[in-house]
């Protein structure tokens, strides 16, 4: 009876111990699907609020007084709602360089002062508007569709404007890291050869011929430290002085909505503002979410 007595209380204390670990397992999967879904909550109300802080930012963009509108050169703007920190930039697309309106001589400027040699630099902007051009002709350093598939490629340039800016990656010849470097500065939507200064991101300056990147840098550096309520009054190294010229239509926001709790999301929109009285205030051409 004892040794039936001590092998009745190990097998209790055993299942007492078994008992206690499924009890603390499950709570601890509790504990983590509950910190999950607050995580998904809280992502999603960031994600709802940066789509809220795009529309004003559209609505801003559209305010008929200067003095009110944001600057869309690319500085920041900041503001809290109901415990949300909604951050804010804008940049009007006229600041970008056209990749459909661009001459080869701009590309040759810009490849060149992104870091290629200049031959490599002229080969590749023949072969940006030998995708552009309607024709099967090949220009001199350029590829049409038997460089392709001399290169082990399926498909040849389209011919046609570029629709995308990703497109500029089926380009013979353009890198990724190339083109992550450019991207920031590119648009489809100006149609313009030559970025406006007054809006120009670092990237698209590099467009512009005798400009560092550093110079770049500290060009728009300085033109977001200056209010534009009284005029930018700078230049860049060459002497071309700032002059903000009228409205544009269709700009870049990134918008960064941050909870009270530290969840944030990030969405970067290219819209086009105006509209019909009583419609929404903008339209959306690209939309990127969680960008960095």
């Amino acid at each position: 009876m004892r040794r039936q007595g001590g092998i009745a209380l190990v097998m209790v204390l055993w299942v007492l111990i078994l008992l206690t670990v499924i009890t603390g397992s499950f709570a601890l999967m509790s504990r983590m699907d509950q910190l999950e879904a607050n995580q998904l909550l809280g992502g999603t109300q960031a994600r709802l609020w940066a789509e809220a802080g795009l529309t004003l930012a559209a609505v801003n963009l559209r305010d008929p007084d200067d003095t009110l509108r944001m600057m869309p050169d690319g500085r920041p703007y900041a503001t809290e709602i109901n415990g949300v920190l909604i951050e804010v930039s804008a940049i009007d697309e006229r600041g970008k360089l056209d990749l459909n309106a661009a001459d080869e001589t701009t590309l040759t400027v810009l490849f060149t002062n992104h870091g290629l040699e200049p031959e490599v630099a002229a080969q590749l902007a023949a072969r940006v508007h030998d995708w552009r051009d309607a024709d099967d002709l090949e220009r001199v350093d350029g590829a049409e569709l038997e460089s392709y598939l001399a290169a082990g490629l399926d498909l040849g340039p389209a011919n046609r404007d570029f629709m995308l800016v990703d497109e500029l990656l089926q380009v013979l010849g353009m890198s990724y890291e190339l083109y992550r470097k450019m991207e920031p500065g590119l648009t489809l939507y100006s149609r313009s050869g030559l970025p406006d200064i007054a809006y120009a991101p670092a990237e698209a300056l590099l467009a512009i011929p005798d400009i560092t990147e550093a110079e770049a840098l500290n060009f728009v550096q300085e033109r977001q430290s200056q209010s534009a309520e009284n005029g930018l009054e700078i230049t860049l190294p060459s002497g071309q002085s700032v002059v903000a010229q009228g409205r544009g239509l269709t700009y870049s926001v990134r918008v960064k909505a941050t909870m009270p709790n530290g969840v944030w999301d990030q969405l970067e929109a290219t819209i086009r503002v105006g509209g019909v009285p009583g419609e929404a205030p903008y339209r959306v051409l690209r939309w990127r979410e969680g960008v960095q």
